[in-house]
Order: C-alpha cells, then sequence, then structure tokens
C-alpha cells in the first residue's frame, strides 16, 4: 500500500482529493486538524504520531520532524543501500506529499496579528516536507496548491502513472511555494522593532531594506505596448487574480487600462462607472444603480468612450449589461456577473469580460513598482483617503472641515459644491499629471490630462467639454497639485467653475487665495497632493 501525507491550512478540495487518494490504495498519513477534517468526512487516517512514535511536541511546533517521516520521503527508490536503510529502521517510503503551508500572508496583512502570533503563523515543518519531497521529486509526488488535485488523480490512475513531466511541473511549483513563502517572511520581519519591551510590528508605511519578488507566469501576451515587444503577465503567488470570463486575448494595454479603471472605481462605496482610454478617464460618474453610473460615465464624452474600458464597483446585473453591449467596448471588469447579464454580454463575442475582488486587489495597500534603468522604484499604493469620509459641508454633514481640509477662501463652499468637490479630488487623483478636471456632483464633465501645464490642461478640458456639448458653469474643478501662479485659477473660473479643490502649498498660495476671491471661487485645501505618472 503507498502511503500519502497530507497537511494543509487550505482545506480546499481537501475531502475530494483524499477520497480519490484512499480509492487507489493509499494509506493517508496526517496531523491535527487536517486529519480531524479526513476523520470527519468519514476517511481512515494514521497519525503522525504513530509513524513517528512520537505525540506533537510544544503547541503543534513539532510534528512531522522525524526521521520516520523524512527518511520515507528522501530515501531513493533506484539505491539499493537507500532501501536497506529504511528496512534496517523499519521506515515505510511516502509516496506522495500534500502540503500547503500556515496562512502567514494572511496573517500579516491584519493589522490586528501582535508580533507573538504572526511568528506562530511561521510554518517550520511544512517547508521541510515540501522541499524533502520536491528534492526527491522522481519519486514523491508534491503536491502545494489544490489546483493540483484533479491532474494528480488523473495521473495517478493512468496505467503508466504519472509522468516525468508532471513530477517536474510540481517540484517546480513546489520551491517557488516555499520560495515566495520565505520571501514574504523576510519582508515582513524588516518591518518589526526591537525594544525594551521586546519585539513589536511596526505601523504599516515604511519601506523593507530589500524587497524580494516572487511573480508566477499567468500567461504569455500577444505582444507589449507595441507588436515587436515580447510580454507576458505574471502574479504574485497567493494573489487574489483575476477571472477573465469572455472575450478575445487580453493584450498588454488591455490590462493596464483595467487596472486604472479599477483604481478609480474602487474610490466609491455607491454605485461608480468609469470608462478609461490609454489609462486616463474618459469619463466617471456615479448614480442611484450601476446602469445609471455606466450611462452617465459613458455620456461624459461618448466620442472618446468608443472602444474604451469600463471599470464597475458593483457586480454587473442585466440592464447595466445591456447599456455596455448598446456600443462598442473593448473589456469590462467588475466584481461579479449577475447570471442575467452573462447572455446579453455574450453576444458581444469580442467583449472581455473580467471578474476580479476589486476590493481584495487593492483594498490591502500593497505596493506599486515601477522599472527603472538600473532597478526597480517601489511606492505605497496611493488612494483618496482624505476623502473616505463625506465632506464637511456635503447634505447632512454638519461642522467645520475635518483635519486636512482648509477652505482658505472668504466664501465658504455651498453643500452641493462641497459634494462635487469631494467626487472630483476622487477622480482627479487617478488622472495622469498635470490634470484640471471639471465635475458636478456624480459625473465628470471635462477633463484636461496630462499636460505640462495647468492652464494647458484647463484648455484641454475646455476643448473637451465645447466638443462634448458640456457646459462648465456652475461646475467645480479639481487640480492633482498646487497652482503655481494664478493664471491658471484664472483659467478655472473663466471656464465657468465656482469652486475648485486643490492641495495647496505654492509658495504663491496667497497670489491663488486672491484671485479666487477677486472672481468669487469657493477653495478647499487638502494638504496632499495625488500626482499620478
Amino acid at each position: 500500500m503507498r502511503r500519502a501525507l497530507i497537511s494543509v491550512s487550505d482545506k480546499t478540495g481537501l475531502e475530494e482529493f483524499a477520497r480519490g487518494l484512499a480509492g487507489l490504495n493509499f494509506e493517508l498519513v496526517s496531523t491535527g486538524g487536517t486529519a480531524r477534517a479526513l476523520a470527519a468526512a468519514g476517511l481512515r487516517v494514521t497519525m503522525v504520531s504513530e509513524v513517528t512514535g512520537f505525540p506533537e511536541m510544544l503547541e503543534g511546533r513539532v510534528k512531522t520532524l522525524h526521521p520516520a517521516i523524512h527518511g520515507g520521503i528522501l530515501a531513493r527508490r533506484g539505491r539499493e543501500d537507500d532501501r536497506a536503510a529504511l528496512d534496517r529502521h523499519g521506515i515505510r517510503p511516502i509516496d506522495l506529499v500534500a502540503v500547503n503551508l500556515y496562512p502567514f500572508g494572511r496573517a500579516a496583512a491584519d493589522p490586528a496579528t501582535s508580533f507573538a502570533a504572526l511568528v506562530e503563523e511561521i510554518d517550520i515543518g511544512g517547508p521541510s516536507l515540501v522541499r524533502a519531497a520536491a528534492k526527491n521529486f522522481q519519486d514523491v509526488l508534491v503536491v502545494t496548491t489544490p489546483a493540483d488535485y484533479d491532474a494528480v488523480l488523473e495521473a495517478l490512475r493512468r496505467p503508466g502513472g504519472p509522468d516525468a513531466a508532471l513530477r517536474l511541473r510540481l517540484a517546480q511549483a513546489a520551491f517557488a511555494h516555499t520560495a515566495a513563502y520565505d520571501a514574504a517572511i523576510a519582508d515582513e520581519l524588516q518591518l518589526a522593532g526591537a525594544g525594551p519591551e521586546g519585539y513589536a510590528r511596526l505601523p504599516k508605511g515604511g519601506m523593507p531594506p530589500s524587497l524580494t519578488l516572487r511573480l508566477g507566469k499567468v500567461r504569455d501576451l500577444r505582444y507589449g505596448e507595441n507588436p515587436h515587444l515580447p510580454a507576458a503577465w505574471y502574479r504574485a503567488a497567493g494573489g487574489a487574480g483575476v477571472d477573465v470570463r469572455q472575450g478575445k486575448e487580453l493584450s498588454f494595454t488591455n490590462l493596464l487600462d483595467l487596472d486604472a479603471a479599477a483604481r478609480i472605481v474602487h474610490e466609491f462605496d455607491e454605485p461608480a462607472a468609469v470608462v478609461i482610454k490609454h489609462t486616463n478617464p474618459c469619463g466617471a460618474a456615479t448614480g442611484a444603480s450601476l446602469s445609471e453610473a455606466y450611462a452617465r460615465a459613458r455620456e461624459a464624452d461618448p466620442l472618446s468612450a468608443y472602444g474604451g474600458i469600463v471599470g464597475l464597483n458593483k457586480v454587473l446585473d442585466e440592464a447595466t449589461a445591456g447599456e455596455i453591449a448598446s456600443t462598442f467596448i473593448e473589456a469590462v471588469v467588475a466584481p461579479g456577473v449577475e447570471e442575467a447579464a452573462a447572455p446579453i454580454l455574450a453576444r458581444k463575442k469580442n467583449l472581455r469580460v473580467v471578474v476580479a475582488d476589486i476590493g481584495a486587489l487593492l483594498g490591502r495597500g500593497g505596493l506599486d513598482l515601477r522599472s527603472i534603468f538600473d532597478g526597480v522604484l517601489a511606492q505605497q499604493r496611493d488612494r483618496v483617503e482624505e476623502a473616505q469620509q463625506p465632506w464637511p459641508g456635503e447634505e447632512g454633514q454638519g461642522g467645520a472641515p475635518s483635519a486636512g481640509l482648509r477652505v482658505v477662501t472668504r466664501r465658504q463652499p455651498t453643500g452641493d459644491e462641497w459634494q462635487a468637490l469631494r467626487f472630483a479630488w476622487r477622480v482627479c487623483a487617478h488622472v495622469k499629471s498635470n490634470t484640471v478636471i471639471f465635475t458636478g456632483a456624480d459625473r465628470t464633465l471635462a477633463i484636461g490630462a496630462g499636460q505640462m501645464s495647468r492652464v494647458d490642461a484647463v484648455k484641454v478640458a475646455v476643448m473637451k467639454a465645447a466638443g462634448g456639448g458640456a457646459a462648465l458653469a456652475g461646475s467645480v474643478a479639481a487640480s492633482d497639485a498646487f497652482f503655481p501662479f494664478r493664471d491658471g485659477l484664472d483659467a478655472v473660473a473663466d471656464a465657468g467653475a465656482t469652486a475648485v479643490v486643490q492641495p495647496g502649498g505654492s509658495v504663491r498660495d496667497n497670489e491663488v487665495i486672491a484671485a479666487a476671491d477677486e472672481r468669487g471661487l469657493a477653495m478647499v485645501f487638502t494638504g496632499r497632493r495625488h500626482f499620478r505618472h
């Protein structure tokens, strides 16, 4: 009878896999919670302690670290001396090791996890088992993800059993699994500190002295930004990932645009939609329903929206699917797709439909990485935290502006202007700098993106508004950085805006404030800049 050692933190598909192994005449050897789960499923389980002759020790810190386990894994079946050593010590071979490790990454992502608790999530026996089985991959199958359970069972059922290619692939995945795990521990401990009272986790926000990246290839892409450039899509091990439901293969630029779309709609709790072209929004809007938000975003600049990328922050429903299918859209990303919406989207066979848990992918912070000539730049991912709660003058909000916000002009914004300013500030942060945008309370009206001066950004926005028939009179404006001179503020006033939000911080702030007072504008300083290069 062959032996399978199973000890998993992620118990997805565990019962089915173990039942399949038992049906192939494998003895199931296990520990702790995995053993209890298998026994509860009615499967016969041999405890590791029965194999080693020792109970689990030190509150589970020592379970599988024993020659009776590692000898059974590491013995080379083709070597007579290895087989003799097993016989001499009464050790039976272990033919399959199915292990995934303690959820260190999940614990590290939770700020409530203490340093002591985090240390206990450092798996010792698991990586040792995985590495031993992967080293002896020619004789031992090593399985580190539930995604491989079906393939392994299928291979075991074949007359010849698992082939060399599968064994090698599983070993490669196993070493990648332990490498990523150790890298996560190393990176997290670099952010810990020691003092008179002992060790502690430091507040998030610092950058580690070194950065370890382990990325697995998701797929090759047809090409990069241009057809002559080879390209591929990679993802961090254990990442939430995205699910491509339908449509043509995603391109390099599609993925960049989908990321840009997700970042904008993630700023909103209410139904929100954005249409992206070349990583900048053509239009963004909120609404009472998702379909209303999408229609508003599309109509903000319908000419540019043609062939765009759509981002939605709610599950894509039937009504929204109908709106999307009514025009040509390249791709859409949403947290989910309702069953009734799927056949409507399917009529557009080339439309890429991507499902992603946007909150999980973007809500946990993380790093933005950029390659440069001699390495990589890293920064904490930006989010408009100062606009996560309603601003003071919005309907139902009383009192003075909260910390970080300052009304610097004689005139206070009206309630409607406060609402529009907050909306504008959340979108503005995700437009390529320099940018000035004009909005109402729930939609963009004109976007001047990526200009060399703020005056030029206003000119582009005014041109876009004129081309689309949008009226900017009574709008509000947002600038991602301060106005270095009053000319930018004058251009905003000339365009028809009645209020403006900007970070402040220029040596000529007083000149710009005086210009706003002269023109009758209300102006809010946020104290925080949101460049996006």
